[in-house]
């Protein structure tokens, strides 16, 4: 009947997804609903398959004749969805006629066959009324019930007792299809009484309201729950129910003929309808109803899930949300963070916009390949197994940054390890992503001021539809923001997503966008000397005002202590900002070597002896394994340091030994060229210091 259905439906050659969005952003656009086709956008972005030539789409569906048809017509349809649905609904029209009636004699014939009990085979050939039945339940899906599924005691009773029986077996029918009420309510009554719950039975009404039969719901396929929902409202509209002066229930498709359905499925949904106002008191029975249009409405509005009763949910009515339920399932709980402790929000545009400019200097600028593939992966070489690698030039800045509070967990906070010194630089998988995860939380939870913090996650789809004058990149469009007021929420949410940081290929922009968002967009700008400094600067380079963003919490630009006036002349002052106290972490700078800035004695006697090194626009990092280093400051102390450079291709364990003051007058003297820089950095820290390399190659 259906054979050019099929091809339509079927023949579609890139994805039945594609088309199907395709269709509907085409009866979207031609109707003007840009709001509709934006939020569309939003929940199902355009792919590189997706369709954007009505031709094309003609071509693919095979409906040029069709469109030529319509185009012939006085009032012409103005989509392809239209066309389509005008084409399937004359289909309907035209089959109508050639139905008839089911043949006493081959009723009589199967239900002798089948002893009136058991169910007729599969393989028998339903009735052209049968099939026109089934026909229009293919053009329409129902919620239909599987009686294959039903328990034995139920089918017979489906089977005996009411005289029909479920859509996809057929229709068999004892009495004529126009039956009095009054035999049709003899039959029913022939039905013995069975106890169910009232949960049960409430589904059971609310299905029968809908025109289904009573029995569990088949398991069925993501793309048939959507199509069916999609034709819900259709015959939810047709067979509005309303009670009648006795409470009974009547339906309104009983009320008339409908074209839209056969006389068989008057005769069912009567009869089902009876047999529950005859199960349930008179006066009980709309009210039940009612209740179950309730629950169902709010199901609809997505219930939280603090309100969500797993012991209350039934089977028969997980159809009305299951995809509500089967998002809120998806969603990246795992049952240990508190429901109010999350305030997750997707990115909009213009929060977007204001990052973009104050990362990149404007909306229309992108990141460059270096920050869109740099993640935090360890190094897999064993004596380097704390060692952050870094793959090109650029986050060279946040990576040092996070290198150095991992060693800070690692060296003097970790309690998962029982070893010392040295043997801490060889942690396995786990502890090195733990602390990871602690490195990156208090890296956040001091830019939030320790009130507060939010964490970048890559949601995997576009959360906004980018307009001009916003130049989409696939990176901030995707992000979806979780906000938490706590530090242990802050891990645990970091702990759950740590394979976005570790192994992500965005780790480094996720961060630098948390650390953002977690101080303000405001509070960085007013951090920095000139509100329009960029937090990455040329050639994709961090500047100063990220780094200390990182490790200090605040994105000031310069790395003096506190705050510096300087008289502009005519009265004018100009304040310099720098470090308000003692750092965790460190840093030492060439460019003090050089005088073009002075580190003051926040950053270069931190808490911790580790220091970001920051080397011709190379950050890397020195560390020590005692604090006490951090005290010992007279002549004649020797100690050790290591250096590790995610940059370098290090292979290798690289240990400094530092004397302090044992560097010659000579020594001095000699040219500075071919003094490695890392080692001018170290004396900027301890005046007259002789490096030691230990035999391994010094770095130029």
């Amino acid at each position: 009947m259906y054979a050019n259905t099929d091809r339509l439906v079927l023949g579609m050659v890139p994805s039945v997804e594609e088309v199907s969005s395709s269709l509907v952003r085409e009866y979207l656009s031609r109707k003007g609903l840009k709001r509709t086709i934006a939020c569309m956008d939003e929940e199902h972005p355009r792919t590189e398959a997706s369709i954007n030539n009505r031709s094309e789409l003609r071509q693919i569906l095979s409906i040029e004749d069709l469109y030529r048809k319509n185009k012939l017509q006085n009032n012409p349809l103005k989509t392809l969805l239209e066309v389509i649905v005008k084409h399937l609904i004359e289909q309907v029209k035209n089959e109508k006629p050639v139905s008839s009636e089911v043949s006493p004699r081959r009723a009589q014939t199967s239900s002798m066959d089948n002893g009136g009990e058991e169910d007729r085979s599969p393989a028998s050939v339903p009735s052209k009324q049968t099939r026109s039945r089934l026909d229009i339940t293919a053009t329409f899906p129902s919620q239909a019930t599987n009686a294959s599924l039903m328990p034995a005691n139920d089918r017979k009773s489906s089977n005996n007792q009411t005289g029909f029986r479920g859509p996809d077996l057929g229709v068999q029918q004892d009495h004529p299809a126009m039956d009095s009420l009054q035999d049709k309510k003899s039959l029913i009554q022939k039905e013995p009484e069975k106890n169910t719950s009232e949960t049960t039975q409430r589904s059971r009404t609310n299905r029968i309201r809908r025109g289904i039969l009573v029995g569990p719901v088949p398991q069925e396929s993501n793309r048939k729950r959507n199509s069916r929902k999609v034709s819900q409202p259709l015959l939810r509209g047709e067979e509005e129910t309303r009670p009648t002066q006795d409470g009974r229930l009547v339906t309104g498709s009983l009320q008339g003929s409908r074209s839209e359905i056969g006389s068989a499925d008057r005769v069912r949904a009567g009869r089902e309808a009876l047999s529950v106002s005859q199960r349930t008191p008179s006066e009980n029975s709309f009210e039940r109803v009612r209740l179950s249009m309730v629950t169902t409405a709010k199901a609809k509005t997505r219930p939280s899930v603090a309100d969500l009763d797993a012991s209350a949910m039934v089977l028969d009515d997980i159809e009305d949300y299951d995809d509500d339920l089967r998002e809120l399932c998806d969603a990246p709980l795992r049952g240990t963070l508190p429901e109010h402790s999350l305030a997750g929000r997707p990115m909009d545009q213009g929060t977007a916009t204001e990052l973009k400019t104050l990362l990149l200097g404007s909306s229309l600028n992108c990141f460059n390949i270096e920050w869109r593939n740099q993640g935090f992966t360890f190094s897999d070489t064993h004596d380097l197994r704390y060692g952050i690698v870094q793959r090109k030039g650029g986050p060279c800045g946040v990576l040092a940054s996070v290198q150095a509070f991992v060693l800070k967990k690692l060296l003097f906070e970790s309690t998962e390890s029982c070893t010392t010194g040295l043997q801490r630089l060889r942690p396995s998988n786990s502890i090195r992503r733990k602390c990871l995860v602690l490195a990156l939380a208090e890296i956040l939870w001091r830019a939030g001021e320790e009130k507060q913090a939010t964490v970048a996650i890559n949601s995997g789809r576009n959360q906004f539809t980018p307009a001009r004058p916003y130049r989409s990149e696939g990176v901030l469009e995707k992000i979806t923001c979780l906000t938490v007021e706590n530090l242990k929420d802050l891990e645990l949410i970091l702990e759950q997503h740590v394979e976005q940081f570790e192994p992500g290929m965005l780790g480094c922009v996720l961060l630098t966008v948390s650390a953002v968002l977690s101080r303000s967009i405001q509070k960085v700008q007013e951090d920095m000397d000139v509100p329009t400094t960029t937090l990455i600067g040329a050639h994709g380079y961090c500047t100063q005002e990220l780094v200390n963003l990182l490790l200090c919490g605040r994105a000031v630009s310069n790395v003096f202590d506190d705050d510096v006036e300087l008289d502009s002349g005519n009265g004018n002052m100009t304040l310099l900002k720098g470090i308000k106290g003692h750092c965790d972490v460190g840093l030492l700078s060439l460019f003090e070597h050089y005088n073009i800035c002075k580190v003051g004695a926040y950053l270069k006697t931190p808490r911790y002896p580790i220091w970001v090194v920051c080397s011709e626009s190379h950050f890397s990092v020195l560390f020590g394994l005692q604090r006490e280093l951090l005290t010992n400051e007279g002549g004649g102390t020797e100690f050790d340091l290591y250096y590790f450079d995610g940059l370098a291709n290090q292979q290798e364990e690289i240990r400094l030994t530092v004397s302090v003051g044992r560097l010659s007058q000579s020594s001095q003297e000699v040219d500075t060229d071919l003094t490695p820089p890392l080692e001018l950095c170290i004396r900027t820290r301890w005046k007259d210091a002789c490096v030691s390399w230990n035999d391994t190659e010094p770095i130029l």
